[in-house]
């Protein structure tokens, strides 16, 4: 099958040609993203591969539609770039990578917490230039305080055991409760006590309707005057203006993020010799107490084997007309 590939980097065609075995897919890369402007670039293939980046719309999917495709194959779980609905009445498939070692994305979760709290990377760059103080390098015990998780979906769960191995008390929010979590002890509650008791709070829930913005200036208002709030799920489950101000109030101590809600302009590129044009972001990394990764949550070797095999599968699946597992429903 002849499949356009957008939004690849080394690491994208890297992997991806590792498992493709004997060549089965004829897959063409192209490092721009998909979206309305670029349809045409996918004329002539049956199926496009995309990433969360992309912006696949009710346009774009009529221009995939006039030009022949039949699949949409995401390298990602989420998939809120993509408008299912108008998938669904072009009869386009719509496929994805539901799990792919959800621990890499719960350790880099984690990752961001020990940095924050520690300042190892503050420190690294002291040592670097022969300073061995310690002044304002104070953090705290992770041990005996309260973790909030909101989402315990399979990176949940993964972040819920690592924290409970630091003997932090893990309370946890999801509309499907775990009954493995709630044997190990974690004890799930409402979102108002979550916000009240955690010392720190970690997001791993999809973004929808009903959680954009799920952390704003209200949700800011009732969380513990200090917390740590730490983001590796999507971007826009914060209201990145309201953050900010909550950081200027101290209400939010500290902030840890690997997404950010107008990422796609920003992340996966070097704009080191660039304007950055986002005032938002500048803002955030001007604070001590913010800590951005660009959305490499998922960069394990790992985690990019399982991408490109069960990205390669959903070729094969649709390809031999089998039962689609990981399509995307409504």
């Amino acid at each position: 099958m002849k499949i356009a590939v957008f939004s690849t980097k080394p690491h994208d065609r890297e992997y991806l040609d590792k498992f493709n075995s004997n060549d089965r897919h004829e897959l063409t890369y192209f490092e721009a993203p998909l979206n309305a402007d670029t349809t045409n670039l996918a004329l002539g293939f049956e199926a496009v591969c995309i990433f969360v980046n992309d912006k696949i719309d009710a346009v774009t999917i009529d221009k995939l539609f006039k030009i022949g495709v039949k699949l949409i194959d995401l390298r990602s779980a989420g998939f809120n770039n993509v408008d299912i609905e108008a998938a669904k009445k072009k009869n386009i498939k719509v496929m994805r990578v539901p799990a792919y070692s959800p621990e890499a994305v719960a350790e880099h979760a984690v990752a961001l917490i020990l940095t924050l709290n520690r300042k190892t990377h503050k420190v690294y760059n002291r040592v670097r230039e022969s300073n061995f103080s310690l002044e304002n390098l104070i953090g705290f015990n992770l041990h005996g305080k309260t973790v909030g998780v909101i989402g315990t979906g399979k990176i949940g769960v993964a972040f819920c055991q690592i924290m409970l191995g630091f003997g932090c008390k893990v309370i946890a929010y999801d509309i499907t409760e775990s009954e493995m979590l709630k044997d190990k002890g974690i004890e799930y509650t409402t979102l108002v006590d979550l916000y009240k008791n955690s010392d720190i709070i970690s997001l791993h829930c999809p973004l929808n309707v009903k959680t954009k913005y799920l952390f704003d200036i209200k949700t800011f208002s009732k969380v513990k005057k200090g917390v740590m709030l730490i983001n590796t799920s999507r971007g826009a489950l914060i209201k990145t203006s309201d953050a900010i101000d909550a950081l200027k109030n101290g209400q939010l101590g500290y902030l840890g993020i690997d997404v950010y809600e107008q990422e796609e302009n920003l992340f996966f590129n070097d704009l080191s010799e660039s304007i950055i044009k986002d005032d938002l972001i500048e803002r955030l990394m001007a604070f001590h107490n913010v800590l951005i990764t660009p959305h490499q949550g998922f960069f394990t070797k790992e985690a990019l084997d399982q991408i490109a095999i069960t990205t390669l599968k959903n070729f094969t699946d649709f390809e031999e007309g089998l039962l689609l597992e990981n399509e995307v429903k409504l």
